[in-house]
């Protein structure tokens, strides 16, 4: 959404729900840090210095949101119910603290790395996007067996070394993507 965080229903909830509902505002600037944060991982860039070469954006100081243009807001609906007697709250609670370090890094990240992706084209943006998606799989499961045709099922064909799996990639994400 493009505003600065100031639209009141965005998700179109209802009277009962909008009444419930907590409106938490995520800075991207902010230095603080949780036990959710050190769960989720956190970006060391220091916002009130960092400037982007790419788009002139930067530093984010004190009151960024109200001084800055264009300013991004990304709003999340997210909705909890954990109906355990005893420790439900508790738990709800948790796990809203760790969706909100979850989007202050993810979006963190967003701004940090803008000059490697400001300008991209969708299909661009979309490509880096399956390269990454391939790199976690790669990276949780090791690298995938190439099989160049169904004689090879059965028997594991690995990649001897990285300039084999690169020339392999375009395939792959053709493949993930069918």
């Amino acid at each position: 959404m493009a505003d600065n965080g100031q639209s009141e229903n965005v998700h179109g909830l209802s009277k009962e729900k909008l009444a419930a509902r907590d409106v938490e505002i995520v800075d991207i600037a902010s230095a603080a840090r949780d036990y959710w944060s050190y769960v989720v991982g956190s970006n060391n860039t220091d916002f009130s210095i960092f400037k982007s070469e790419k788009t002139g954006r930067g530093p984010l100081l004190e009151g960024w949101q109200d001084m800055s243009s264009p300013v991004m807001t990304a709003y999340k609906l997210v909705t909890i119910d954990a109906p355990y007697w005893g420790f439900g709250y508790k738990l709800e609670q948790a796990l809203l603290l760790g969706e909100r370090a979850l989007f202050l890094e993810s979006h963190r990240n967003c701004f940090a790395w803008i000059d490697e992706w400001f300008g991209m084209t969708m299909q661009q943006l979309r490509e880096l996007d399956q390269e990454s998606d391939l790199l976690a799989e790669v990276q949780k499961h090791g690298m995938p067996t190439l099989m160049k045709s169904l004689d090879d099922f059965g028997q594991r064909i690995t990649p001897e070394s990285e300039d084999i799996y690169r020339g392999q990639r375009s395939q792959l994400s053709t493949q993930l993507s069918t």
